[in-house]
């Protein structure tokens, strides 16, 4: 673009002011432009090789002052937290082809000689057998659709009729069985199949079912599980933290001929109430998480988003914000495209993550955390806190590194809340990882094709994503659960919560 030196100022202050202006844009276009080659590139991953590591650990001896520092203790001279070495009896993985699994099961077939071939063709005396060889192969049994008819023999005398009770199925009215609607939601919110292509598969079984009956289904079954789903919240609001977070999806609005952006809340519970609860709201406002978080009290870590600001500055409201030091690392991390200064930074908050890598293995939690994160972390975090104070006087606080350092000071507080408590997780990662599962499924079924659509998926993918988390077969639960809960005795309604559950045992 062509500049007309008629329109530039005369005054030497006003100069200066555009040049500063223009340099932070020039910083902010710059470290934009990097992201959007990295995203069309691929690459998304923040790790760092050791290699980087190395070099940044230099940077940051490099810029320490003079004056003597607060020495750092090494995590790694601590005899009490050395990770044992690998044992040599202890058993190796197996290389090459592994063994098939044993719960399979198995069919053998069996291979003769015909008659003719059972002599020798030397001495012509009849071979006799002494041994077998075998071999294994995998064989994919297509999935099967059967009818189930219920029959009820009906009684009678001369005054009275009595007709057979047949079980209580999910959906009285519907000709799904528990173990198909299973089926349907499974491959919907743990698989990521749309409903139409669903509606092929059935198809090359046979059978024709419509897209908006196995909508209906769905949304039936979040109605019948809506009490379980309150528990499951009550569950996880019973939390010492709770992780929270949001991303947006496509929903189509009657009478609109475009979507609208709504947005899926995941509040994921601390390690003593283990589970992940979705709520939906048709935009991002601070009511959503107002109303889903009315109840709770207690440590809420969330990324620096304005709608938490009034539940942190009202202290009555109970609520103690931690942040994600994971996040705050992201702002620097694309910062260092346009500035190789914050190298050191990174350094740091490397070093920060490798107490918390050493705890994990070592198996250290609570107060014995505490005191590890106090001897080990809060030395690296005062030296942190030195370099951020340092290199905020030397960045433009609106280019991209200085958006970064000031991201970091600003919520310093909440970014280092960890170290005085061992039950508060370093960063918000594991609710994040709530989130994945709804970014691939956009890119099969699109958007919600309603409200109710937002809220019926909220239901069900909580309990998928909770399965997951205890370990549980996701459609083993559905189908157990939906054939016994409309008999369930409703105080005892938490047994059948995903890490509660016990399988109905049937003879």
């Amino acid at each position: 673009m062509a500049v007309d030196r008629k329109q530039l100022p005369r005054d030497r202050h006003q100069l200066q002011s555009l040049v500063i202006e223009l340099s932070q844009k020039v910083d902010t276009l710059e470290a934009l432009l990097h992201q959007v080659l990295e995203v069309k590139q691929g690459r998304k991953s923040e790790t760092l090789s050791r290699e980087q590591l190395a070099l940044f650990e230099a940077a940051a001896a490099a810029g320490q002052q003079p004056a003597a520092e607060e020495e750092i203790p090494d995590i790694d001279d601590d005899p009490d937290l050395r990770t044992p070495p690998a044992s040599s009896s202890a058993p190796q993985p197996l290389r090459g082809r592994k063994l098939l699994p044993k719960h399979l099961k198995r069919e053998r077939i069996e291979y003769d000689l015909p008659a003719d071939k059972k002599f020798c063709n030397a001495c012509r005396k009849p071979l006799r057998r002494f041994g077998e060889e075998s071999s294994e192969r995998l064989e994919f049994v297509p999935a099967q659709l059967k009818v189930i008819e219920d029959v009820c023999f009906k009684y009678a005398c001369a005054c009275t009729i009595h007709t057979a009770q047949k079980s209580e199925q999910p959906l009285p009215k519907s000709l799904a069985g528990p173990s198909l609607l299973a089926q349907v939601i499974v491959a919907k919110f743990s698989d990521h199949q749309p409903l139409h292509r669903q509606a092929k598969i059935f198809a090359r079984h046979g059978l024709e079912l419509n897209e908006q009956t196995m909508g209906d289904w769905m949304r039936d079954c979040a109605t019948l599980l809506g009490g379980l789903y309150g528990e499951l919240k009550r569950h996880v609001l019973a939390s010492k933290v709770v992780g929270t977070d949001d991303t947006s999806v496509k929903v189509r609005v009657s009478g609109l001929d475009r979507t609208l952006s709504g947005r899926l809340w995941p509040y994921h519970g601390d390690r003593q109430h283990i589970g992940v609860v979705y709520d939906f709201t048709m935009d991002r406002s601070r009511a959503g998480p107002v109303n889903f978080l009315r109840e709770f009290r207690g440590h809420l870590q969330a990324d620096a988003y304005a709608a938490y600001d009034e539940f942190f500055n009202k202290q009555e409201r109970g609520l103690i914000e931690v942040g994600c030091v994971a996040h705050a690392r992201r702002h620097i991390f694309h910062a260092l495209a346009s500035d190789t200064r914050l190298q050191p930074v990174l350094h740091w908050i490397a070093k920060l993550y490798a107490v918390e890598q050493r705890a994990r293995l070592c198996g250290v939690v609570g107060e014995a955390l505490t005191r590890l994160r106090q001897r080990y972390s809060e030395p690296v975090l005062r030296r942190l806190r030195a370099l951020l104070d340092r290199l905020r006087s030397e960045f433009l606080p609106k280019s991209a590194a200085g958006k970064a350092v000031n991201y970091f000071l600003r919520h310093w507080n909440a970014l280092t809340r960890f170290v005085q408590d061992g039950d508060l997780p370093i960063d918000n990662n594991h609710t994040e990882r709530s989130i994945r599962p709804w970014a691939v499924g956009r890119r099969n079924w699109t958007f919600f094709g309603s409200k109710r659509g937002g809220e019926t998926a909220s239901v069900l993918a909580s309990f998928v994503a909770t399965c997951k988390l205890v370990k549980v077969d996701p459609f083993a639960w559905f189908h157990d659960v939906l054939k016994r809960i409309a008999d369930h005795p409703q105080p005892r309604i938490a047994d059948l919560l995903p890490h509660n559950w016990t399988p109905l045992q049937t003879t």
